[in-house]
C-alpha cells in the first residue's frame, strides 16, 4: 500500500511482498476487501495497543506526553508504514464496515487525552488533531521533532 496505494493491492502483489507463492494470499483471503479488512484491523489494533502501552508505561524510560511525542516522531520516521496506515484509514472513511478498528484507535487517543484533562472539548480536539499532525508530517522533508510534537500536545491539552 505504501508503494501503490490501496488501488495497487492484489492477492499477487501481497503474496510477492510476503515472499510467498503468487496464490498464497488468495488462499487466506477470499477477496481484496477481506485482505484490506484484516490489514486495517491488524494495523489499527497494533497502534492502539502501542499507544496505550506508551501512555501507561512510557517509552525507553521516558513517560508522559514526552513518551507519546517520541512515539509520534518514531511513527513519522517509518514513512512507508505510516502512508499505508492512512491509506487504510481513508478506506475506512469510505466503508463503514471497516470503521471498528479505527474507532478503537480513536478511543486510545481519547484515553490519552482523558489522562491529562477532564475537559471533553480538549479531548475531542486532541483526537481530531493527533492523526492530522501525523498526516501533515508526511508532507514535509523535515517532519516535526519529538520536542515539537510534545509542545503541540501540551498546548492542546492545557490551553
Amino acid at each position: 500500500m505504501a508503494t501503490h496505494g490501496v488501488a495497487g493491492v492484489s492477492h499477487r502483489t501481497v503474496s510477492k511482498e510476503a515472499g510467498q507463492p503468487a496464490t498464497a494470499a488468495a488462499y487466506y483471503f477470499r477477496s481484496i476487501d477481506d485482505l484490506l479488512t484484516a490489514a486495517l484491523s491488524s494495523v489499527m489494533d497494533a497502534d492502539s495497543t502501542r499507544l496505550r502501552q506508551v501512555v501507561t508505561h512510557g517509552r525507553d524510560g521516558v513517560t508522559g506526553l514526552r513518551a507519546v511525542a517520541e512515539l509520534m516522531a518514531w511513527a513519522v520516521g517509518d514513512r512507508a508504514h505510516l502512508l499505508a496506515e492512512y491509506e487504510l484509514f481513508l478506506l475506512a472513511a469510505r466503508d463503514s464496515a471497516l470503521r471498528p478498528p479505527t474507532h478503537r484507535w480513536l478511543e486510545a487517543v481519547a484515553e490519552l487525552g482523558r489522562r491529562h484533562t477532564d475537559d471533553p472539548v480538549r479531548v475531542a480536539g486532541l483526537v481530531a488533531a493527533f492523526d492530522g499532525l501525523l498526516l501533515h508530517a508526511l508532507l514535509y522533508d523535515e517532519p516535526p521533532s519529538a520536542e515539537e510534537f510534545e509542545a503541540i500536545l501540551r498546548m492542546l491539552l492545557s490551553g
